[in-house]
């Protein structure tokens, strides 16, 4: 057994997997049964844990990383991505990072320039750019936003 995933000794049957499906159903789980699923949530889990461990491993390419942790290549698994979920594994990636940087902006322990540099950013311009590309905003406006509602839910 791994995170995620289970091996069972024997055949379950057809009964048995929707009794467990409806059982774990009602804590927000899934069973994943085709290989394809199977594969689209390893390559999450990866790319979750590229984006929000970085600061805990050296800048390696998420390329490299991804074959690496999954024994194929990058190139297969980056097509089959596509075409099961319909964005790019970069596109994907970018998501991610931007959702990180929002919530580090909102715990306000880190500066920017420090954020950059947790997400491997090759500058804060580049974070900046990118940042206000997906969310329409520049993360120091996304930082006051947040202020200004801190302070209105203090006001009540």
């Amino acid at each position: 057994m791994e995170l995620g995933e289970i091996e069972t000794k024997e055949d379950v049957s057809d009964e048995e997997k929707r009794i467990l499906n409806k059982k774990i159903k009602k804590v927000g789980l899934e069973l994943l049964e085709k290989k394809q699923g199977v594969l689209i949530e390893k390559i999450r889990k990866v790319m979750i844990e590229y984006v929000y461990k970085s600061d805990e491993r050296p800048n390696i390419k998420f390329s490299v990383m991804l074959s690496e942790e999954l024994g194929q290549n990058y190139t297969y698994l980056a097509n089959f991505f596509s075409e099961v979920e319909a964005t790019t594994i970069e596109q994907f990636i970018i998501a991610l990072k931007i959702e990180r940087i929002k919530e580090l902006i909102i715990f306000g322990e880190d500066s920017l320039s420090e954020i950059a540099h947790k997400l491997h950013y090759s500058s804060v311009s580049h974070l900046s750019n990118q940042f206000k590309k997906v969310t329409g905003l520049s993360p120091s406006h996304f930082k006051e936003l947040k202020e200004k509602r801190r302070i209105t839910i203090q006001n009540i």
